[in-house]
C-alpha cells in the first residue's frame, strides 16, 4: 500500500494546493479503511468466485453535504491512489445512461431478466465504482437502481458516491416514489453514510469578491476564464452528453458538477426547457463562452438564452460567463427585446457573491 490518503492530503495542504479541513481530513479515514480492503490479496481458486460475494462490513461510502465542500476532489484522490486495476470513476447520470442503453440491448435477447447480465458485465471487470453526484430525476433509472444495485452489492463490487442529499432525499417527490424506497435503504445497509460538513464552499470562497462576468469578448477574457476554470477543476475534465428523450445535451468540458461550453453549444441548438432542466439537474456551475450581442437575426438563439438563464437562475447555477457587451446591452432591439429586461435584471443578480450558496437545500 502506498502513502496514507491523509498524508496525501497534508502534502497537498502544505503545497498550498488545498486549504487545512478537519472534517474533509477525517473523511479521508472511511476512504482509507475501504482502500485497504481493496488492496488486500485477492483469493485464488474456485471458491474465490463465491468469497467475493460475500462481502464483510460495509461496501462503501456514501459522502453528502452542500455544494463546494470538496467531496468530489476527497474521492478524486481515493480514485486515484486506490492500487487497483478494476476501478471506474464516472458521473451518476452518464453511468445510468449508459445501464439503458445496456439494457435495451439486453432486451432484445429475450431474457427474462435484462438487469442481470448488465450488473454481471459491470461487475465481471469493475471492482470498485466511484459516482459523482449520485441524484435520482429520471423515473426510468428510479424503477431499476435498486436491483441493479443489489446485484452489484451481491458481486461485491465497493461503491463510493458523492451526493449533495442524504439518501433518504433522493428522488424526493419523485413519481411512484413508494417503489423507489428500497434502494434507499439498500444503499443505508450496504454503504456507510457520512455527511462532510466542511467549513466553508470552497467553490464560492474561490470566486468570492471576483468578477465572474467578463466583457468584451477576447484574449484577455479568454485567458481570464482559462485561468478560472484551471483553479476549479485542477486541470481535470471530461465530456459528458446528457441525453434527454431523443436528443442530446452534449457538455464538452465537464469536471465534478461544472461545465465549460460555449454560447453556440448551448444556445445555437435546437434545445428546450426539458433539456436546460437536465443541464441543471447535473451541473452545479456553468462557464458560460461568448455570449454575443443579440437582435432580431437571431431570435431564436435569444429565446434559447433567455429559457437557459430562467432555469440557471430557478436551479441556483452558478454563472461565470464571458460576452460581447454588458447584460443590458446584448439585446437592444428585435422581438423579446423588452422581455429580455428580466435576464438582464438576473444575470446582473447572479454574479452576487454570494448566488447559488443555498442551492443544497432546494
Amino acid at each position: 500500500m502506498g502513502q496514507h490518503l491523509q498524508a496525501i492530503y497534508d502534502t497537498r495542504v502544505a503545497e498550498g494546493l488545498l486549504r487545512p479541513d478537519p472534517a474533509q481530513r477525517a473523511a479521508l479515514l472511511h476512504l482509507e479503511s475501504l482502500r485497504g480492503r481493496l488492496e488486500a490479496p485477492q483469493r485464488k481458486g474456485l471458491l474465490s468466485r463465491f468469497k467475493r460475494s460475500e462481502p464483510v462490513g460495509k461496501q462503501g461510502l456514501y459522502l453528502w453535504g452542500g455544494v463546494g465542500r470538496g467531496k468530489s476532489m476527497l474521492m478524486d484522490l481515493f480514485h486515484t491512489h486506490v492500487g487497483i486495476k478494476e476501478r471506474r470513476r464516472v458521473h451518476f447520470h452518464a453511468f445510468m445512461q449508459e445501464v439503458q442503453a445496456a439494457l435495451h440491448e439486453a432486451r432484445k435477447t429475450d431474457v427474462d431478466d435484462a438487469i442481470k447480465p448488465v450488473a454481471a458485465a459491470i461487475a465481471r471487470n469493475t471492482r470498485l465504482l466511484c459516482f459523482d453526484e449520485m441524484q435520482i430525476t429520471d423515473i426510468a433509472d428510479a424503477m431499476i437502481v435498486g436491483r441493479l444495485f443489489q446485484q452489484l452489492f451481491e458481486a461485491g463490487v465497493m461503491v463510493v458516491t458523492t451526493s449533495n442529499r442524504h439518501p433518504s432525499d433522493l428522488y424526493k417527490d419523485g413519481l411512484n416514489r413508494q417503489l423507489f424506497l428500497p434502494f434507499i435503504d439498500l444503499l443505508q445497509d450496504r454503504l456507510e453514510v457520512e455527511q462532510l460538513e466542511a467549513m466553508a464552499d470552497y467553490r464560492q470562497d474561490r470566486l468570492a469578491g471576483e468578477p465572474v462576468y467578463f466583457c468584451p469578448l477576447g484574449a484577455e477574457a479568454t485567458k481570464t476564464i482559462d485561468a478560472i476554470w484551471r483553479d476549479l477543476t485542477g486541470g481535470h475534465e471530461e465530456e459528458l452528453c446528457l441525453k434527454v428523450k431523443a436528443r442530446e445535451v452534449r457538455l464538452p468540458r465537464f469536471w465534478a458538477g461544472m461545465a465549460r461550453a460555449s454560447f453556440w453549444d448551448l444556445c445555437g441548438q435546437p434545445l428546450g426547457p426539458g433539456d436546460y432542466l437536465a443541464l441543471v439537474g447535473a451541473v452545479e456551475l456553468l462557464v458560460l463562452e461568448g455570449i454575443p450581442r443579440l437582435d432580431a437575426s437571431k431570435f431564436n438563439e435569444a429565446k434559447r438564452f433567455v429559457t437557459l438563464v430562467d432555469a440557471l437562475y430557478e436551479g441556483q447555477v452558478r454563472l461565470i460567463a464571458t460576452a460581447e457587451d454588458e447584460p443590458e446591452r446584448l439585446y437592444l432591439e428585435g422581438a423579446g427585446s423588452f422581455e429580455f429586461e428580466r435576464t438582464a435584471s438576473r444575470l446582473r443578480e447572479m454574479q452576487g457573491a454570494d448566488w447559488g450558496a443555498n442551492r443544497e437545500t432546494l
